[in-house]
């Protein structure tokens, strides 16, 4: 077991069980928004037809979407975008000119069509992990993909998707996300064909708190020592909710092909902690560790990704 106070497995699916659970009760209104997708700079736009979604219901956030439709008319295989830690959203042109129907979703409403929402800042980050360890796994990553799976339900039902055929990607904590959100779809039957998975965040923090240097393990650093010193009662329940958002405790869940990336230059979600999980991947896999790359949002992961995705979704 990666850590004492980690939940066994069987533990894991009871817990992708319930958050799904969640996901299928909350009523979500999805409201599409007419505010422009992009700024008119230099006499430059882009396709229409790309769009922002505000989520509302079942007593989650407001958070956004931005949803790009595939072209051609016929149902198109959907890809799932998460977001990096901090507030962003993305688009993804080069994949919808693949074929793909491409939602980005930032839960937790961090991320406006008008910008970040600083009210929900905490210090100079933002809580998800915070209030993850804080709350002892009552609030924090559980809203998150709660969220997001409930958006996803959105997504598959509408015209234009094929929804037998889905994939999900991300960076650094969407990398993490990716990968903790697929294992929550595959407990309510939603067949994910492949995960991509760049730099990825929220794997195996165990090791990565121990370090001198934690990285961006340093949000739950802090906190672990934090309850260790106020409330070393809860530390158990801490660790254990860390271990319900821990990649590797989702590992034996992830069976669809899995590619993950690295960067030999990266200290923020470090090389070592991204073969960990890779070692542990049961099914398909792909590992590539990208010669003198530092943590960012990688061109040949979006580059590699879409030939994964080309492959298996």
């Amino acid at each position: 077991m990666l850590h004492e106070h980690y939940p066994t497995p069987a533990e894991v699916d009871d817990w992708c069980a319930g958050l799904w659970r969640r996901a299928e009760a909350v009523e979500l209104a999805a409201r599409v928004l007419d505010a422009e997708s992009y700024a008119f700079q230099l006499a430059v736009r882009h396709t229409s037809g790309n769009h922002y979604v505000e989520f509302t219901g079942g007593g989650l956030d407001r958070f956004y979407g931005y949803w790009q439709p595939a072209t051609g008319g016929a149902p198109a295989p959907t890809l799932v975008h998460l977001p990096g830690y901090a507030h962003e959203m993305s688009a993804h042109p080069e994949l919808v000119a693949e074929g793909f129907n491409v939602l980005h979703v930032s839960p937790l409403g961090y991320a406006t069509p008008d910008g970040p929402d600083e009210s929900k800042r905490m210090g100079d980050s933002w809580p998800v992990l915070p209030e993850t360890v804080l709350s002892l796994g009552e609030r924090g990553y559980v809203d998150w993909l709660a969220s997001a799976a409930a958006a996803v339900r959105w997504a598959l039902g509408l015209e234009g998707v094929d929804a037998r055929r889905l994939g999900v990607f991300g960076s650094s904590n969407g990398g993490g996300t990716a990968a903790l959100l697929t294992s929550v779809l595959s407990a309510g039957g939603v067949e994910v064909g492949a995960v991509a998975a760049d730099v990825i965040f929220l794997t195996n923090f165990p090791d990565m708190v121990a370090q001198l240097d934690p990285g961006a393990y340093w949000l739950a650093k802090e906190h672990i020592e934090h309850i260790a010193a106020e409330r070393p009662g809860d530390a158990p329940a801490a660790w254990r909710a860390l271990g319900f958002v821990d990649t590797l405790s989702h590992a034996h869940r992830l069976t669809m092909p899995v590619m993950l990336t690295a960067g030999t230059e990266d200290t923020v979600c470090p090389p070592d902690s991204v073969r960990s999980l890779f070692e542990c991947l049961p099914g398909t896999r792909s590992y590539t560790e990208l010669a003198g790359q530092a943590h960012g949002y990688t061109v040949p992961f979006l580059r590699l990704a879409s030939a994964w995705f080309r492959t298996y979704v």
